[in-house]
């Protein structure tokens, strides 16, 4: 990780002043595996203390690490109970029910570039490229990964590198009006990212971390 913040504060110096700001990078993971992935289906879409409580409520019934037996073993009726809804059920199901049969094999990987990972994780119902991305990052500790459709990482991307002259102009300008704001597209994420490499997934955590600081 020394190495990866090293690189960053010397090839960019946007990113320099954030990593300054924020300190040590304490990006933190969890084992590739099913249990992982199944974690990733239950906390899309909901914030951080209603998907815990929901994941508490699914784990006591099936026993923790998740495994798929114990999913395909539930009922819908007592996985609603966890609070899942429907559609999320459907997608665990899936997941368990393609992992039980072996399309899906975790063992497979590690060993596989990026982008075969994300086409083999994709096979389930509600894992989407987002998706896909986090499991590289935070459980097969990928460096180089960059989530383009990530609201928080475009916009930091857009205060730290796109809004700066729109910062400026603002301050001519009366309080009460509001400037629209255009978030980058991938191709300019792709642009602003190029000198991160091969370290991208450590300056997106970056990112992420200065949006929720209140130095900003």
């Amino acid at each position: 990780m020394r190495k990866a913040v090293i690189h960053l504060k010397q090839s960019d110096p946007v990113m320099r002043a954030i990593i300054e700001r924020i300190g040590p990078c304490r990006m933190q993971f969890g084992p590739p595996e099913f249990h992982s992935l199944a974690e990733a289906i239950v906390y899309q879409q909901l914030n951080g203390r209603a998907a815990e409580t929901i994941f508490k409520r699914f784990a006591a019934l099936t026993g923790e690490p998740l495994i798929p037996e114990a999913i395909l073993k539930l009922s819908d009726e007592q996985m609603r109970s966890a609070g899942l809804s429907k559609q999320k059920s459907a997608y665990l199901k899936d997941l368990a029910a393609k992992t039980a049969g072996g399309l899906l094999d975790f063992s497979r990987l590690s060993s596989l570039p990026d982008a075969e990972v994300i086409e083999h994780l994709t096979q389930v119902k509600g894992i989407g490229v987002w998706t896909a991305q986090m499991f590289l990052m935070f459980s097969l500790k990928r460096e180089n990964v960059l989530p383009t459709g990530d609201f928080g990482v475009r916009m930091a991307m857009y205060r730290h590198y796109l809004d700066v002259q729109g910062a400026r102009a603002a301050r001519k300008v009366k309080k009460s009006r509001k400037r629209k704001v255009k978030l980058p597209t991938p191709e300019q994420m792709e642009k602003i990212a190029k000198c991160w490499e091969p370290y991208r997934s450590v300056a997106c955590w970056y990112l992420w971390q200065s949006i929720d600081t209140k130095t900003l």
